[in-house]
C-alpha cells in the first residue's frame, strides 16, 4: 500500500519511514502484493536480454516478473536486511542510496523502481537516471495501490484516525488509486522532465481484485510505510481495530490492486 502524505511532508525527506522496512524484512516479502507480469513485459518490450537496474529492489519483489521476461538485473538498496532476501533470490545488490551510487562505468537498458521513486531525491534522482542509462534504455517507475471496498476503506480511516500512530497521514481517507497521479507519477514526470534526457512519457495502468481475509490482512499492515515506527502499545491497537473492521465485515473483504506506471525512453 502506498498511503498520501500530509501537504510539505515530502516523501524523500522522510528517511526514518524510508528506512524503515527492513525491520521485518521477512514479513514484508511474505506479504506484499506482487506485480504483475504484464508490466515488465511493457516495459522490456523489444529489448533482447536487457540490463535492468531496480531501484530500491527490497526483498526483490519488483525484480520477479522483470527476471522472467529475461532481463539481467541488479539491484540497489537503503536497506541491507531488505537486500539480504534479495540476493537470496539470486540478484545482485549494491547497498546505498541511488543519488549518491557510483555505478563504476556500468550502463543499463532500463531502470526500474516499484514503490521507491517517491523515497528519491526528485531532482538528484533524475539526473542519475540519465547518466546511468543508454541512449534508447527506458526507465518505469510504478506503483501498487490499493483500495477496499468503500465502506471498509471509510472503517479502515476511522480507526486510524482512532489511535496515536504518530504517522504523517491517514491511511485510506482516499482512494490510493485515484491520488497515486498527481502525488507520485506527476512528480516524477516533472522530474524526467527537467533533465532534457528523456521522452515524453507514457502511463500504464493494470488492474486487478483480491479477496483479503483477517489474519493475511493483518499479517500484512505492519509492513505499509511508517507502521514499523509505531510504539509496539499502539500499533496493537491498531491491528485490533481493523481486525474489528474486517470481523464486521464477515471476516473478508475485496481489495482492488492498481498497477500504475511512468514510462519514458532515454533520448
Amino acid at each position: 500500500m502506498t498511503s498520501p502524505a500530509t501537504p510539505g511532508a515530502e516523501p524523500h525527506r522522510q528517511r526514518r519511514i524510508a528506512e524503515s522496512f527492513g525491520a521485518d524484512a521477512e514479513r514484508y516479502d511474505r506479504t506484499r502484493p506482487r506485480y504483475p507480469q504484464a508490466l515488465a513485459d511493457a516495459v522490456l518490450a523489444g529489448f533482447t536480454t536487457p540490463r535492468v537496474l531496480d531501484v530500491g529492489i527490497g526483498t526483490g519483489l519488483s525484480a520477479l516478473p522483470f527476471r522472467a521476461a529475461g532481463a539481467d538485473v541488479t539491484g540497489l538498496e537503503v536497506d541491507d536486511r531488505m537486500a539480504e532476501l534479495a540476493r537470496a533470490k539470486g540478484f545482485p545488490v549494491d547497498v546505498g542510496r541511488f543519488e549518491d551510487w557510483d555505478p563504476s562505468g556500468r550502463v543499463f537498458d532500463a531502470v526500474i523502481a516499484g514503490q521507491t521513486w517517491h523515497w528519491v531525491d526528485p531532482v538528484a534522482g533524475p539526473e542519475q537516471a540519465a547518466r546511468v542509462l543508454r541512449p534508447g534504455g527506458r526507465i518505469a517507475l510504478f506503483w501498487n495501490a490499493a483500495d477496499p471496498e468503500p465502506t471498509i476503506a471509510a472503517a479502515f480511516a476511522d480507526v486510524y484516525r482512532s489511535v496515536e500512530t504518530g504517522l504523517p497521514f491517514t491511511p485510506f481517507a482516499q482512494a490510493t488509486s485515484g491520488s497515486l497521479p498527481d502525488q507520485f507519477l506527476a512528480p516524477a514526470e516533472s522530474g524526467l522532465a527537467r533533465t532534457g534526457a528523456f521522452d515524453e512519457p507514457e502511463r500504464l495502468q493494470l488492474e486487478r481484485t483480491a479477496t483479503i481475509d483477517r489474519e493475511a490482512w493483518l499479517d500484512q499492515v505492519p509492513t505499509f510505510g511508517g507502521h514499523g515506527l509505531i510504539p509496539p502499545d499502539r500499533l496493537a491497537e491498531l491491528l485490533a481495530g481493523l481486525g474489528d473492521v474486517v470481523d464486521a465485515h464477515g471476516g473478508t473483504f475485496t481489495m482492488r490492486y492498481t498497477t500504475l506506471a511512468t514510462i519514458a525512453e532515454r533520448i
